[in-house]
């Protein structure tokens, strides 16, 4: 079924149960909010900013949404960007949108007005919708953008002149479904690839993968109308929403966290009593410091409901599980993989009763298949081999939009092609090795730098670190480690040379470099940054030698 019938659905069984919590710890004063179907929850001044909406509500602003959209002659297969932080007015302009049958098309918050510029014309987008926090980007390119497109502004007080008032133009909407009859082969969205190189490509979804997603999320983590879903990560990444469609499908309270802090983190999931936490190796990690250095004392909260910690987007280092084992030993834990390709987490997944193979990204995900293929594209069938990692389901996306060789390149066959390194255990686990361009060749050597950050990581200074290759004369590139170290920690190059006495001499990283190790807002490292900024280090040095 299309997605917005799970909307629908759940506005007629559960209208009077709180659908959606933004909590905002960042902000303490008790705001006004001029629309009289949110709720604001008043609050002594020392606690969070909260507001929340039930489940009728958020259809009724989905439908006023949609149909202002339908009144500006929005129609199938036209296109809405949204460009906000996570907040209330999130996911129901994104099921605004869908609801008229036109496409929505979430926007990175930390793109420059160059991206923005280009994905609006990469996509073919007829409106942008936009927050507070994007005035000074979207005025930049507003005269270029819009020409053939409207502007509308979300956000409390004055709206810019070069656009219009979605909440003035919206309250006077009607709140009645706007009838548009959709089937699961309509497209759906729009997503970006969070790349960090070049301009990301448009990733086309209809609303088969939408709601596929949502299938795999509950019969992943069994979601029920009893769980309560700690969201975290921006809503314009598929992680965090496809995610969040277990919650849809169960008719379950999520919570919109805005910030994320170690300490912010342990306090909402203490006062909204979540069940289900998805994070990022850095939250994780930021966490256990805290507990560690006793920043965090666990026994001033209430986390007895909390029952499911899972994590993705990168690889999940072992030790860091068995560490926060040591401080949640009745957590379930969950590990997904997927690409916005494949309409984010779950086409591998580990399985809460897998912990014992802690490590390995898992089995293929419900309603998925997986295999591993040789460079001359022939599957590999023997275990602990590597070769690229190809998923095959009803989540793939339709293809790249508007980019027929592109497309081209990954799907094959009906197989999408991840350029993702993996070998397969003889017990049928996957095991993540590398994206395909981070491999590093040294001397004619397949160096796997996700192998060798998880060994440095055992090192209990070590707060991150990231393995790239550094152009060399003699061995073509080398192995350098980027080391982030804990706050307050200090370590030589000698101590994390010997440490790695540990590896196999040809994966011991020729070069140590502390540094602070940059990520995009879904965690993963941008490596290509640090490798523009290394190997042109590296190319100003053998210039001052020669």
């Amino acid at each position: 079924m299309p997605i917005t019938e799970l909307l629908e659905e759940n506005s007629i069984k559960y209208g009077n149960d709180v659908a959606l919590v933004e909590v905002n710890p960042e902000v303490k004063e008790v705001r006004r909010v001029t629309w009289k179907e949110y709720e604001l929850v008043e609050s002594a001044a020392e606690t969070s900013y909260r507001r929340q909406i039930t489940w009728s509500v958020f259809n009724e602003k989905a439908n006023r949404f949609a149909n202002l959209l339908i009144e500006r002659g929005i129609k199938k297969n036209d296109k809405v960007a949204i460009l906000l932080m996570n907040g209330l007015e999130w996911l129901p302009i994104y099921f605004g949108i869908l609801k008229t049958g036109a496409l929505a098309v979430p926007l990175n918050y930390r793109y420059d007005p160059s991206e923005i510029k280009y994905c609006v014309e990469k996509a073919d987008v007829d409106i942008l919708v936009f927050g507070p926090e994007f005035i000074g980007r979207v005025e930049e390119i507003a005269d270029a953008i819009s020409k053939n497109r409207l502007l509308f502004y979300v956000g409390q007080g004055q709206c810019p002149s070069f656009a219009e008032d979605y909440f003035e133009l919206t309250v006077n909407s009607p709140s009645t479904s706007p009838n548009i009859i959709l089937s699961e082969q309509d497209n759906a969205a729009i997503y970006f690839s969070s790349g960090t190189t070049g301009f990301p490509k448009a990733i086309l979804h209809n609303h088969e993968s939408l709601s596929n997603a949502a299938k795999v999320e509950q019969n992943h983590h069994g979601q029920t109308k009893n769980d309560i879903f700690l969201c975290i990560p921006p809503l314009y990444h598929t992680g965090a929403k496809m995610h969040w469609f277990g919650s849809l499908l169960s008719g379950s309270k999520a919570i919109l966290l805005k910030g994320t802090s170690p300490e912010a983190i342990i306090e909402t999931v203490s006062n909204e009593h979540c069940s289900i936490v998805w994070l990022l190796v850095p939250w994780a990690q930021d966490i256990l410091e805290k507990i560690d250095s006793g920043e965090i004392d666990l026994k001033k909260y209430d986390l007895h409901q909390w029952r499911l910690m899972h994590i993705g987007a990168q690889p999940v280092p072992q030790s860091l599980i068995k560490h926060w084992k040591e401080y949640f030993p009745h957590h379930q834990y969950d590990t997904n993989y997927g690409l916005s390709e494949s309409t984010g987490p779950g086409a591998v997944h580990l399985g809460v009763e897998n912990i014992h193979k802690v490590g390995a990204i898992g089995k293929p995900g419900y309603g998925w298949k997986a295999k591993i293929v040789s460079e001359g594209g022939s599957e590999i069938t023997q275990p602990d081999e590597v070769g690229e990692l190809c998923l095959q389901g009803a989540g793939l996306m339709t293809c790249y939009y508007n980019d027929p060789e592109a497309t081209d390149e990954v799907l094959k066959d009906g197989w999408l092609y991840t350029g993702d390194m993996a070998m397969k255990d003889k017990d049928g686990f996957y095991f993540l090795v590398d994206r395909k361009k981070d491999v590093i060749i040294t001397g004619g050597e397949n160096l796997y730098p996700v192998q060798i950050e998880d060994f440095i990581r055992t090192n209990p200074k070590v707060h991150d670190v990231a393995v790239i290759g550094i152009a060399d004369k003699r061995l073509g590139e080398i192995a350098a480690a980027i080391i982030e170290l804990k706050p307050g920690e200090t370590c030589t190059e000698e101590e994390m040379n010997e440490h790695c006495y540990g590896l196999p001499r040809y994966k011991r990283p020729r070069k140590i470099i502390f540094d602070e190790i940059p990520r995009n807002p879904t965690g993963k490292i941008e490596k290509p940054r640090l490798r523009e900024k290394y190997n042109a280090s590296a190319l100003v040095a053998a210039e001052n030698q020669a």
